[in-house]
């Protein structure tokens, strides 16, 4: 039965790890509708991300080798740093900075109080009235490559928020790109590629660090297999993602995130569900 669980919760990651409503929520708050009624943990989480965001590698292929060339190519004195590319390495590497700071000084809270679903469903809500507001109100002028070193410390503070289950990394960083006058598109993207080092570099730690013992309720098989689930469900989810967004608003995932927020509050309340 854990091979089943590990599997729809491995279908649920690839389905929600690139859109705006909270991939480790629904991961915390399915856990505890299977017949385990666990919380898979923020170590699973963190691996079976690494399925997720080997998706984008992927998808993203052309682009990440052209900026990684471009890079080095300037580090070397080959390329000036006004390029768009390197300056997309530099700003990759800038806007990843909050979430690694914040991540090592909160890592006891990530794996403990953050993990609360009342506190999963607040963010949900909230995080979902905020994602409108930006959609609304945002200028969606501006292009990705407009990005400033201010603007990516900005988007790297917003994925750090992501940190609590609920917020959303895309969510995040994609609502702070709105409000800093991005369009939609360029707001997605930028966040899809902000992820890769710091989901990399998070799973890996987790990895590393759960050798030889369980990921929470799940053994390491089992989280391997979530993860290989979790990459070719999200391969496809990005590609109908980016081109939703180009042409409609985010008022579906808003309303999604409140309505999901909510339910959640009702089982709590109900006391169907653990907090």
């Amino acid at each position: 039965m854990q091979w089943i669980e590990a599997i729809i919760l491995g279908l649920v990651q690839g389905l929600t790890e690139f859109l705006p409503i909270s991939s480790s929520a629904h991961l915390r708050i399915v856990g505890e509708f299977l017949p385990g009624a666990a919380d898979p943990g923020a170590a699973f989480t963190a691996i079976t991300q690494l399925g997720t965001e080997l998706a984008v590698l992927v998808y993203f292929w052309r682009d990440i080798v052209r900026i990684l060339k471009a890079w080095f190519a300037a580090i070397l004195g080959k390329l000036p740093h006004s390029d768009a590319d390197v300056r997309m390495g530099w700003l990759i590497i800038v806007g990843t900075i909050p979430i690694v700071v914040l991540g090592l000084l909160l890592e006891d809270m990530i794996e403990s109080v953050f993990r609360t679903l009342w506190l999963t469903a607040t963010m949900l809500v909230v995080f979902g009235v905020l994602l409108a507001f930006a959609d609304a109100y945002g200028k969606q002028r501006k292009p990705l490559d407009e990005l400033s070193v201010r603007d990516g410390i900005l988007f790297g503070f917003a994925q750090a928020m992501a940190l609590i289950p609920g917020v959303s990394r895309s969510g995040g960083t994609i609502t702070a790109g709105l409000l800093m006058g991005y369009t939609r598109e360029a707001a997605a993207r930028y966040s899809f590629l902000l992820a890769i080092p710091a989901v990399f570099g998070s799973g890996f730690y987790k990895l590393f660090g759960s050798l030889g013992e369980q990921t929470g309720p799940y053994t390491m098989g089992q989280t391997l297999v979530a993860t290989a689930v979790g990459f070719f469900v999200a391969y496809l989810i990005i590609g109908w993602f980016l081109k939703y967004v180009s042409t409609n608003s985010y008022t579906l995932f808003v309303n999604y995130r409140i309505l999901l927020g909510l339910f959640v509050y009702v089982m709590l309340g109900l006391g169907i569900i653990n907090a």
